[in-house]
């Protein structure tokens, strides 16, 4: 098989020939390349750890390639590979830092803002400045209204997939959505300080791929 077929094969028939021949590497290499920019940039802001954030990565991957053989072609690829990349994020987080999702309704203000990181707005932001003011601010936030918020509005996923996945009801789910939203926007400055219109609304959400 050419080079050229395999990187110009859609998603599915990459996986179709890896289903059926596990010794070609080439396929797998494919869709690594096409989808580490998204899987990078989630799993660094879900987990809030740079340092972490590739080796989530790499591990979201591996455990991609050995569960292909029960990809069952009902999902796109990205979309199952999203699952994947959520799952082992959050499990991450569990194991680091404990009990993740602090109970909204049983903690006031005063003790949310005190679980915040110190806002660390960078000085000199090149390029895609506008992301990375965005996983600033998401730094600065609580992983209780960062986390649900970035599973809606960065992977899509609806508030029932959200409230299963954290272990909490639908009704705290969004609440938490909400007031995330509402603090995101508070604490957001574009670099022309006019004010932010669409992320993290219902509407719209920054885009966290990796730009080439």
């Amino acid at each position: 098989m050419r080079s050229s077929d395999v990187s110009e094969a859609s998603d599915e028939e990459l996986i179709l020939r890896l289903q059926a021949d596990r010794h070609d590497p080439r396929p797998f290499e494919v869709l690594v390349r096409r989808h580490q920019g998204f899987v990078l940039a989630n799993c660094r802001t879900i987990s809030r750890s740079p340092s972490d954030a590739e080796d989530l990565a790499q591990e979201v991957f591996v455990k991609a390639y050995f569960g292909l053989r029960r990809f069952e072609h009902r999902a796109q690829f990205q979309s199952w590979l999203r699952r994947i990349k959520v799952n082992h994020c959050l499990n991450f987080l569990r194991k680091t830092r404990g009990q993740v999702m602090v109970g909204l309704s049983e903690t006031g203000d005063a003790d949310i803002a005190q679980l915040s990181t110190p806002a660390h707005i960078e000085t000199t932001l090149d390029g895609d400045d506008e992301r990375q003011r965005i996983v600033a601010v998401l730094d600065t936030m609580t992983e209780t209204l960062r986390v649900p918020l970035l599973l809606r509005d960065a992977d899509g996923m609806s508030y029932e997939e959200i409230a299963t996945q954290l272990g909490i009801g639908l009704s705290a789910v969004k609440m938490r959505i909400k007031r995330g939203r509402e603090e995101f926007k508070k604490r957001y400055q574009p670099a022309d300080a006019a004010p932010m219109d669409g992320a993290f609304d219902n509407a719209q959400a920054p885009d966290f791929s990796e730009h080439s």
